[in-house]
């Protein structure tokens, strides 16, 4: 078949990229009955090369290697079982779906996952810390048997504490209790009819396992407000000092700056640890929330749904959260406006200091003008002194000479000749000096 030319302008160099990203983390297509084990660890300090080197520990795969796993996602058929292996920004997630024979159904998903050669111990290696492990059994079953499917799930949950609803308006049922068992796992079981398609099966695993995921890595910020509610608390106790301090007028700018400016660093360098997390917690949550609606629940005689359930625990602690986020921005916004009022006093008293510097050199300026003018006439006078002294040499040589002059005539008629003399020539020299 010759491929059809291609009508269009060069591709964006991203086109590709984000045109496939719909397609990059497909869920997977169960065939029921199967169990679901799943874990999510976080990723922080692993590399994809210890990942990489813990997926080669699993039969037939010697020549996996970090390249393979560039694309965040990895999907392995072996012997009994598939694993599906996906990284994010925080976490990585691992899971195995291996299927159920009619046998298992009274038993616990812990013996039927201990049927995997080795597998508890390629659990335990797996790089990272766990945030979150599930066990989720998929069994069909008459969703009509409401009493039945009840016993069922307190079969396989081992609890009495069940939460349950029906997705999809009533194309399945789940059951959980939201606890983490003795061996480290929380347990959840969807019962469906027969007839029941692969890919509406995997997208229901999907979707659970995704929701109790986020819920938990939502919740990581509640431990950090409650850590940083204390410092937060004494962080507003010293603004308000310092704003009091400021009104009053009780301590130097100087001071107040000093703290002031110390405040500001340490508010800051909380803005700079913790927003992200908070971030992340929105983040998270909207997922959670995305998540319950999708599974579209209807609600089951005597019990709660998950997303009731979830929403009444969890809509506290991020209601916590947002808020703490908020009061943090809110204090950091307070030091900006007290920094900013206390700048302008600062800017206040400078100006009054230049303008009284200011008014001393005008006073100087004066002075120095007074000073100059005196100056000026003492010149004058010097120098008309030393000219009529001249003259007055002048005028006795000449008469020395035979020249019939009166000495003391000749030189008192100078004396004004000169002095006005001297007083245009200075002038003259002041105007010049005064153009440059």
């Amino acid at each position: 078949m010759v491929p059809a030319p291609h009508l269009l302008p060069p591709d964006d160099a991203l086109r590709r990229q984000l045109h496939d990203e719909v397609h990059a983390r497909p869920p997977a297509s169960l065939q029921l009955p199967a169990l679901v084990t799943f874990v999510a660890v976080l990723n922080a300090d692993i590399s994809r090369d210890q990942e990489a080197a813990h997926l080669r520990a699993l039969p037939g795969q010697a020549g996996l290697t970090a390249q393979s796993l560039e694309g965040n996602f990895l999907r392995l058929y072996l012997e009994g079982y598939s694993l599906k292996w996906e990284r994010h920004s925080e976490f990585t997630r691992y899971s195995i779906v291996q299927p159920l024979a009619a046998s298992d159904s009274v038993r616990q998903p812990a013996e039927v996952l201990a049927a995997l050669a080795g597998s508890a111990q390629w659990l335990r290696a797996i790089p990272g810390a766990t945030v979150a492990a599930v066990q989720l059994a998929m069994v069909h079953g008459d969703l009509q048997q409401g009493s039945a499917l009840m016993e069922l799930a307190q079969q396989w949950l081992a609890g009495s504490d069940i939460v349950g609803s029906q997705l999809g308006h009533g194309h399945s049922a789940a059951y959980t209790e939201f606890k983490i068992g003795a061996d480290g796992f929380e347990r959840m079981l969807v019962v469906a009819p027969l007839g029941t398609s692969q890919a509406r099966a995997g997208r229901i695993s999907q979707r659970l396992l995704e929701l109790e995921t986020y819920r938990l890595m939502a919740l990581r910020g509640l431990p950090v407000v409650k850590d940083l509610g204390p410092e937060l608390a004494q962080a507003e106790t010293a603004l308000a000092d310092i704003t009091a301090r400021l009104e009053g007028n009780t301590a130097s700018d100087q001071q107040l700056l000093d703290q002031l400016v110390a405040l500001a660093a340490r508010v800051e360098r909380y803005v700079a640890i913790h927003s992200y997390r908070f971030s992340a917690t929105q983040a998270y949550n909207n997922l959670v929330v995305q998540r319950i609606a999708e599974l579209r629940e209807k609600v089951m005689p005597g019990t709660q749904t998950i997303g009731e359930f979830m929403q009444r625990r969890l809509s506290p602690a991020m209601a916590t959260v947002a808020a703490t986020a908020q009061r943090l921005a809110t204090l950091s916004e307070r030091v900006s406006r007290t920094s900013a009022l206390l700048r302008t006093r600062v800017d206040i008293a400078t100006e009054l200091q230049n303008q009284q510097l200011l008014e001393k050199l005008t006073r100087g300026q004066e002075l120095q003008l007074r000073l100059q003018t005196t100056v000026e006439g003492l010149s004058i006078a010097a120098i008309s002194y030393y000219v009529v002294s001249l003259l007055h040499y002048a005028v006795k040589a000449l008469i020395a000479a035979g020249v019939p002059i009166n000495l003391e005539v000749a030189v008192g008629a100078s004396v004004p000749i000169v002095l006005w003399s001297v007083w245009r020539i200075t002038r003259k020299v002041q105007v010049a000096l005064d153009k440059k």
